[in-house]
């Protein structure tokens, strides 16, 4: 698998099941030294050795730093005006909050300093979690190149897999009612969103009549 090179650019990654030791190993593969953990709670109940202080720990005896920015890039929230009535956290209204634009500020920053930085969370695959739906899109509607990594498959930049989930997910044959072009991208996104988005359990869904 050949790394791609692009001097702003920023991994994704996937803990899943793996264990410390393949986690650093495919880090190490890429040369990745800074790992920005983007879980809104940075403890795992079936992984416990990406605990917060477990995996920072190990993560600096290999020269990789480590910083949590789940408070502000996380995909967790419960205030009902970020919320589909389902209860499902919309997004799209997260991405402009300015808890949310400050976090991606600092992302750059990091970026901007020439670190080979890598947005970490427990789903592997990064179309069922929102450091694709949510923080890749922003990152690369501001220039940066985003490269998932997919250790079964190798490396996909977010364009390509953008392009993927449009082709499954969207009809091309849907029009708007003022002529207008469609923004397939938005449609896939939102799709996206309401089927894997985090569900408030504490959400009011209102009553069907």
């Amino acid at each position: 698998m050949n790394q791609i090179s692009n001097p702003q650019k920023c991994f994704t990654i996937g803990y899943s099941k793996y264990t410390i030791d393949q986690f650093i190993h495919f880090l190490d593969h890429f040369e990745i030294n800074t790992i920005i953990d983007v879980r809104s709670s940075p403890y795992s109940r079936f992984n416990p050795g990406f605990n917060r202080e477990n995996l920072e720990k190990l993560l600096k005896k290999s020269d990789i730093g480590y910083e949590f920015k789940g408070n502000c890039l996380g995909g967790r929230y419960s205030d009902p005006d970020l919320l589909f009535p389902d209860g499902t956290v919309n997004y799209k209204k997260v991405q402009d909050t300015e808890q949310f634009k400050k976090g991606i500020s600092q992302l750059l920053e990091i970026i901007s300093t020439g670190k080979t930085v890598a947005l970490m969370c427990a789903e592997k695959e990064p179309e069922r979690c929102h450091r694709f739906i949510l923080i890749s899109r922003d990152l690369q509607l501001k220039g940066v190149k985003v490269i998932h990594i997919r250790p079964e498959i190798g490396l996909q930049k977010n364009e390509d897999l953008e392009k993927e989930l449009i082709n499954l997910l969207v009809d091309k044959q849907q029009k708007t009612i003022s002529g207008d072009p469609v923004d397939y991208a938005d449609l896939m996104y939102e799709k996206l969103n309401r089927k894997m988005g985090f569900r408030h359990n504490e959400a009011r869904v209102p009553n069907r009549e």
